[in-house]
């Protein structure tokens, strides 16, 4: 009775915390002198109006998905990876250099594949180590790591496009020189989404899910995450807990790069995170860092996301505004979750 009694209240102040989020959004959107109603109309045909729209929202939310999925390992643990999106890029590159040496090779286009998506996990989990090797030997907060790291891939991507790998006789913002279908995921027929990413986005959030819920290592990494000197005192190994976390999350953002490079650009261009390792944050403090709820959560982020694209089109309104909605979001959930708990210490 007392479980039920919880379970309603926690869903009331969930239901809040969107309420509270929808009239802030809505609010932004009268100062800019435009219709909240018809703004969230545009999100919601713009993103679930049509078989391809909602294909484009599936080529979001599987990135989306693996940066997500690799975030709650690290979060599990304590820390605060904000290099994924560094980590995202570098599994780009690592795929797009592995592309570049055998598309022209007598290997199999599904085998080049294969590594290609090898390559970004690797490329993911090398850049991750910088900032384990940072945080656990140096004393450099992962924050300060992370983000530093995140400067240098991105600058490494503008000097790999506009210098080795630029296009025959000019360097583009465009990204450097598309590759042959044959290294490109298949997709579904008129549609831009691959049934492999999908796969990849589903296995991926099956694995953290099991690791993080049903393994002895996803117990002693909860352990670590609360209290990191108790661990070590229990026995529990911290410093080699906390290298696989990086790692983990490492491994799952190269390969959210690797699904942009193959599924999505079939290039590498400067963006090529687009941002999925920040929103991935916003998706795993929402959810309270479970992974039950990732995949319904990342594929509503990813909607608003695509379906915002609307909003210039039709409304003249700038696309970000799909941005305050997800942010303010997150902080009305932190907000109402902090009253629950305070409402509770007191009963």
């Amino acid at each position: 009775m007392v479980k039920a009694s919880s379970r309603w209240t926690n869903l009331a102040f969930q239901l809040l915390a969107i309420v509270l989020a929808l009239a802030f959004t809505s609010l932004v959107m009268i100062l800019a002198k435009a219709d909240p109603l018809e703004a969230y109309r545009n999100i919601v045909v713009g993103s679930v109006g049509s078989v391809n729209k909602f294909s484009d929202v599936l080529v979001a939310w599987v990135p989306l998905l693996l940066a997500t999925s690799g975030l709650l390992v690290t979060y599990t643990a304590g820390l605060w990876n904000i290099g994924v999106e560094g980590q995202i890029t570098l599994g780009a590159i690592f795929t797009t250099w592995a592309l570049r040496v055998l598309q022209d090779s007598t290997l199999s286009p599904g085998l080049i594949i294969v590594i290609g998506f090898l390559s970004g996990a690797l490329g993911g989990m090398l850049w991750a180590s910088v900032v384990a090797f940072l945080k656990i030997y140096g004393g450099v907060n992962e924050i300060f790591g992370g983000l530093g790291m995140n400067f240098v891939a991105t600058a490494l991507t503008i000097w790999l496009i506009f210098g080795p790998w630029k296009r025959p006789g000019i360097g583009s913002m465009s990204g450097t020189e598309p590759f042959k279908e044959a290294l490109w995921l298949p997709t579904f027929t008129g549609l831009r989404i691959s049934p492999w990413s999908l796969v990849v986005g589903i296995v991926g959030i099956a694995v953290i899910y099991l690791l993080l819920q049903g393994t002895y290592f996803g117990l002693k990494l909860k352990a670590v995450g609360r209290n990191r000197r108790a661990a070590f005192l229990l026995g529990i190994p911290t410093t080699q807990y906390m290298w696989a976390a990086f790692l983990l999350c490492g491994l799952f953002a190269g390969l959210a790069g690797a699904v942009q490079v193959l599924g999505v650009y079939h290039r590498l261009i400067p963006s090529i995170s687009s941002g999925y390792g920040f929103l991935g944050m916003l998706v795993a403090m929402l959810i309270n860092y479970q992974p039950t709820w990732a995949a319904p959560v990342a594929l509503f982020f990813a909607a608003l996301n695509i379906g915002s694209i609307q909003l210039p089109i039709v409304m003249k309104l700038d696309s970000t505004l799909s941005g305050v909605l997800q942010g303010a979001l997150v902080l009305a959930v932190l907000l109402m979750d902090g009253v629950r708990q305070r409402i509770l210490r007191r009963r």
